[in-house]
């Protein structure tokens, strides 16, 4: 596993869970407004062992409920499927990040067990979705993946980030409208940093926010930044 980061307590990235966050290297989107950007590549300086999280994993394991597995796109990883085997083996729940480009082996790992929690990105609708993630991206198997998980049986949730030169409130709308009446869709602002790699990009205002909530008024979108 190439490992960037390793967040050792979060009450934030697992909801419901006292939690841990592993950073994985490498990316095959290049989002514009991603904070992550220094990930992407997976050519950064950083690394950390996987037995040093481990270690911390099986001191911690009273106090640590579960894993986020986070990235850059963490199924890029060749062991991930071992690398999550490891984690369920110590009792730890695992909740997974993941961009959506990769349908088979979420089923994969959701067939066989190791997934407890999924949390998958929607970039935008169908025509503004290579603009939005900066690469080009098989929409067939985003729609597979939000099919298979939200068939999984299991916690999962879908999110996207919006952004003004990208969204409007009709692609919102049409999202979720996509969506299965159960799924939850969380909507979160772009905040600017000087990690995102295109710094002309802006967020929508607080009371713009407020106003798309009441316009759209479905239950099913939870605004995060509200």
């Amino acid at each position: 596993m190439l490992i960037s980061g390793f967040d050792k307590v979060t009450l934030l990235n697992y909801p419901g869970l006292v939690a841990c966050t592993i950073f994985t290297k490498g990316c095959n989107l290049k989002c514009p407004f991603c904070h992550n950007s220094s990930l992407i590549s997976g050519n950064d300086d950083t690394y950390i062992d996987e037995d040093e999280i481990f270690k911390y994993l099986n001191k911690r394991k009273n106090i640590i409920e579960g894993v986020c597995i986070s990235g850059g796109e963490p199924l890029l990883q060749k062991d991930i499927k071992e690398f999550i085997k490891k984690i369920k083996s110590l009792g730890l729940k695992v909740k997974l990040d993941t961009n959506g480009t990769n349908p088979d082996l979420i089923l994969s790992l959701i067939n066989d067990n190791l997934l407890d929690y999924i949390a998958m990105d929607i970039k935008n609708i169908k025509s503004k979705y290579e603009l939005t993630s900066g690469a080009k991206v098989k929409i067939d198997n985003i729609l597979k993946s939000i099919n298979i998980i939200e068939n999984s049986g299991i916690d999962y949730e879908f999110r996207t980030t919006i952004i003004k030169e990208f969204h409007t409130l009709s692609d919102i709308d049409y999202i979720s409208k996509k969506l299965d009446k159960k799924s939850k869709y969380y909507i979160q602002n772009f905040v600017k940093s000087d990690a995102v790699l295109d710094k002309n990009l802006h967020s929508f205002t607080s009371d713009e926010l407020k106003e798309m909530k009441q316009i759209l008024n479905n239950e099913n979108i939870i605004f995060r930044d509200l």
